[in-house]
């Protein structure tokens, strides 16, 4: 019986907190109930021949949720916001989960590929051109403006190769450290590109031209404009969703890819042990600038994408803070789980974003207080950190290689009973 309890009470208390959730979140009922009775299939058939199918329905019920919904309601701009943040945690998943490279600064790869959408897609460098800008596979009527205006899909390319080679050259004085000294780099070079992004404006490029606009921003930013669709519409949220969604079915794709290979594989050795994996021939110079390069890659992309949703690039976002917020998704979810992190991401996105400023706000001040949470959203945030870790410290959905060392005492040197063995 302790048995049974054991293994379904946290499936019920997951039903019920999905529950709340969706109710809270004005998600359409109907496709609530699907939620969660997929969410209970996926819990009780993950090991079975019936995955993959669950998988497909998972997918499908995905791609048909925003028309169960008003295409401005506020659903979808949640839903949005946390497919992005989703995108940036299997990024740094590859960095932190995969290489074990203990990463402070990835809100720098945020900076530049919002930076990047910035710069080539909009008016900021206005003189550009002798003032009539330039313009790369753009809608009709941005032909005419002037700045840098390219398409998003080139943007994106942009924002790749700019944020993968700020991962090198980020990565290449961590060459030689471990542990917490590869994060203190990190840090004080998140903390640099965030300087760089508010005191911007004083560094000239000429021609009248700035590198940034300080605290001003670049605003406004062109709407992804891609091949044969309309450009998107700030009142219309469906294609927004539609784009985020496969933005993380790509970096998805990928993760799997880049786990099962040789690269991935080679990641994980040097996680383990990185003299073990040199003496075994793994190239530690490549293998870490690799790791850093994807990973700072796919927060160009989702940088670039949330600089065009929110139609700004504004200094004040690239806090040191957010870097956390990101580390955090993936030790929620667990580490170098690709699962794990896609659930840790959704689940603190929406405890910052909606939860707390929007739902639980006044129940302070409805019991007799003179504050409300947002005051004290990082002290939640922490303390629902510390819970986890005590409670449940390899993740919601820990790696199987982790579940087992934290459970069973694998490669651990406990619970293993030692022989002597006479030749």
């Amino acid at each position: 019986m302790s048995e049974v309890v054991r293994r379904f009470a946290p499936a019920a208390v997951g039903v019920a907190v999905a529950l709340y959730i969706f109710d809270q979140i004005e998600m359409d009922p109907f496709m609530a109930f699907i939620a969660v009775a997929l969410g209970v299939a996926a819990w009780l058939l993950a090991d079975t021949t019936y995955a993959r199918w669950i998988g497909i329905a998972i997918l499908v019920w995905a791609i048909l949720l925003p028309l169960f919904h008003d295409e401005g309601q506020g659903f979808i701009d949640d839903a949005n916001i946390m497919l992005a943040y989703v995108v940036m945690a299997l990024g740094l998943n590859i960095v932190v989960g995969f290489a074990g490279l203990l990463d402070l600064g990835y809100v720098a790869f945020f900076a530049f590929g919002a930076f990047s959408m910035g710069w080539f897609g909009s008016s900021f460098f206005a003189n550009v051109n002798g003032g009539e800008g330039i313009h790369i596979f753009v809608a009709e009527r941005l032909s005419e403006q002037p700045g840098i205006h390219a398409n998003f899909l080139v943007v994106v390319v942009a924002a790749v190769a700019i944020t993968a080679l700020a991962g090198v050259l980020i990565g290449l004085p961590t060459l030689r450290l471990r542990g917490d000294y590869i994060a203190i780099v990190t840090l004080a070079f998140g903390e640099i590109i965030g300087r760089v992004a508010i005191n911007g404006d004083e560094i000239g490029l000429g021609n009248g031209e700035t590198l940034t606009g300080g605290r001003q921003g670049i605003t406004p930013v062109d709407k992804i404009d891609l091949p044969f669709l309309e450009v998107f519409q700030s009142l219309n949220l469906r294609p927004w969703y539609w784009t985020a969604l496969a933005m993380v079915l790509v970096v998805l794709f990928v993760n799997f890819r880049l786990r099962d290979s040789r690269l991935g594989r080679a990641w994980i050795a040097l996680r383990e042990d990185e003299v073990a994996a040199a003496s075994m021939g793994v190239p530690l110079v490549k293998t870490k600038l690799l790791a850093y390069a994807t990973g700072a890659a796919f927060g160009g992309i989702s940088g670039a994408f949330l600089a065009s949703y929110v139609n700004t690039v504004n200094a004040d976002q690239f806090q040191f803070s957010f870097s956390i917020f990101v580390l955090a998704m993936i030790i929620l979810g667990g580490l170098g789980s690709i699962w794990g992190v896609v659930l840790g991401g959704l689940v603190l996105a929406f405890i910052i974003n909606t939860f707390i400023p929007d739902i639980a706000r006044g129940w302070p001040r409805d019991i007799g207080l003179d504050f409300d949470l947002t005051e004290l959203s990082f002290g939640i945030f922490g303390f629902l950190l510390v819970i986890m870790m005590i409670l449940r410290p390899e993740g919601l959905i820990p790696e199987r290689r982790r579940q087992l060392e934290l459970a069973e005492h694998v490669g651990t040197g406990e619970g293993t009973d030692l022989y002597e063995t006479r030749v």
